[in-house]
Formats: structure tokens, sequence, C-alpha cells
């Protein structure tokens, strides 16, 4: 029988349909033409790979010297938000609007094309976590600026346009009402028991196991128990704390073979799926609070919404969350 689950941080449902759930190995994309590492080395029509970069529109390369680099910060050619301007508010009792005005980044990961994070070498996803922890940093000291978002699209399913390994960072003038709402409930939740929402839920993957895919000293990486998508995987700091601009130096680097474990099982056991990954931290403005706990969200693209999830908000997962763990811990790397 299908089973609801709820997620406590979220109090989002999810449908468990464990009757029509496919095998974990069912989702690996057997016929997919191109993986990251089969593909060209250097691509002379890439912006993003050494001797094509748009320098004018460079914000900063990590070594900061002109030659070979690690990481570069790029401004969007096409910037959703504008880094020039005030913040200006309108509301007239049904319409409410805000000036377009933030920050909108490209962090190149890595000078070669045919590369991803499951693919790098943990001292280089160091330099690209140290990258967005400074460029945070940066942007988040913008009076303007209230919540700082992070996140890679790998593959065209999941909305990546360049194949070139990149990631985003966007600065936005307000705080998301999906941010406000999982703050809320994190606040309800101290409340109501005097304990973190999200520190219970990873003390209780450590003591069962059962959804674990990897553990460190500072880290823990699990599937949710109420996953709403296959292999929907968080990964949170085992430390509480409630912004990834928190972050120590060993903490990083421990990050850094966390990452690289979980994406390159993914990429191994499922054949280099889509996926978006996502940086869930605190607002700018909210970085000292008891109940918030910032954790990374790496969601494969291996299914699709439909009609029931717009009307409902709830998912359907066809993937048992404990099976598609179990799965990717036995993948030989």
């Amino acid at each position: 029988m299908a089973e609801l689950r709820q997620n406590m941080a979220t109090k989002e449902w999810v449908i468990i349909a464990t009757e029509r759930a496919k095998r974990p190995d069912a989702y690996i994309e057997k016929h997919k033409p191109v993986i990251t590492e089969t593909q060209l080395f250097y691509d002379p029509n890439c912006p993003f790979c050494p001797g094509n970069e748009e320098t004018e529109l460079e914000i900063e390369r990590v070594p900061a010297h002109n030659g070979v680099w690690q990481t570069r910060v790029v401004g969007n050619k096409f910037p959703a938000l504008s880094q020039e301007g005030i913040v200006t508010r309108t509301f007239d009792g049904v319409h409410r609007s805000i000036t377009g005005v933030g920050y909108h980044e490209v962090v190149v990961e890595h000078p070669r094309h045919n590369t991803t994070l499951a693919l790098m070498k943990p001292e280089e996803i160091k330099v690209y976590l140290q990258t967005l922890y400074w460029r945070g940093w940066n942007i988040q000291k913008d009076d303007r600026i209230e919540q700082v978002i992070y996140f890679k699209n790998h593959g065209s399913a999941a909305g990546a346009s360049l194949r070139h390994p990149h990631s985003q960072i966007i600065g936005l003038p307000v705080v998301p009402n999906d941010i406000r709402r999982r703050i809320e409930e994190a606040r309800r939740y101290f409340d109501d028991t005097g304990h973190c929402v999200y520190c219970a839920m990873l003390e209780d993957e450590v003591r069962n196991r059962v959804r674990l895919v990897a553990l460190s000293k500072h880290f823990v990486a699990f599937v949710l128990y109420a996953a709403p998508a296959p292999f929907h995987i968080w990964i949170i700091p085992r430390k509480h704390s409630v912004s990834f601009l928190y972050s120590q130096e060993d903490e990083l680097s421990d990050l850094s073979h966390v990452l690289r474990d979980v994406l390159r099982r993914l990429y191994v056991g499922l054949r280099d799926p889509a996926f978006n990954l996502i940086i869930r931290t605190a607002p700018a403005k909210e970085i000292s609070n008891d109940y918030m706990h910032w954790y990374i969200t790496i969601v494969p693209r291996l299914a699709r919404s439909a009609g029931f999830e717009l009307g409902s908000g709830i998912f359907i997962n066809p993937s048992i969350p404990e099976d598609s763990a179990a799965y990717l811990r036995q993948i030989k790397l």
C-alpha cells in the first residue's frame, strides 16, 4: 500500500507510491547519448573555456593572477537583476512591486570543459566552495540584499544552458516566500520542543542509517524520509549552524570530500543524471538564531511533476527512499 510521509522541517506531504515503485537501477539513463567525461576537453565556442574569457564580465578569478585559473566569477551576461539602483517598493492594496535590484553572478567551477563536481578532485571542489563562500560574504555586505541563493544546474533537464561546469549566485532584495515558510516551520518546531528540527532529523538518520548515503566528521548525507522525488538528498552539517557563511576551513575541506562522494555515486550509479544543487542558508539579516540550520539539497531530475502535484502541492515519488539510499551505498567508486 502507498504511504504518505511528511517532512518535519517543511511540513510538506509526499506519496511514496510503493505499489508502482521502480527498482533504483531502473533510473539509470542507459541510452543517454553523451555523458560529461566523453565531451570535448575544450570547446572553442564556450565562453567559459580558457582563452575564450569575456574579461569585461569578470569579477574575480582564483588564483588572482592573470595566468592559469582554477575558478572564475563573472557577471551573468543576461542578469535577472541589476546591480545598479535603489530598492523602491510600491503597493496600492492589490498590486505590489519592488525594483529589480540585486546580483546575478556565475561561478565557473573548473577550466576543463568536460568535468563536473563528481569528477573533480576534493581540493578543486574546496576552491569552488571557497569561491561561493567569499562571493556570498561580499554580496551580503550590501544592505539592499536580503537573501543570497546559491545553485547549480547540471544537464539540460535541470535547466543548464551551457555544458561547461558552472554554478550561479543571486542576491535578492527580498526573502522568498518558500524560504519564509521554512523559517516559520523551523521556529514553530523550536518553540514546541526547544530543539532544531534539522538537528533532530540528522540525528535520526545517523541513528537508523537506513537512508544514509555518506557520513563524515562534519556532515551527514541522506535520502529524505519524505523524499518528493527519486534520490532526493540532503547534506547537513552535524554541528548546528544557521548559515553556510559560518563554515570553517576544516568544514569546507570535509564538505568537498562528502560532496564529491555523493555526486560521484549519482554519476556512476545513474549514469550522469541531470540534477539541481541548492545551498539553503539563512537570510542575510537573520544569521543569528537557534532554529535555522543550513544544508545542501541535491535533486536528480528523474521524474516530472504533473497536474496532481500542481493542484495539491503533494509530490508522488515512484521510488522508495530506503532502497535509493541502499543502492547508492553499494556503488563501487
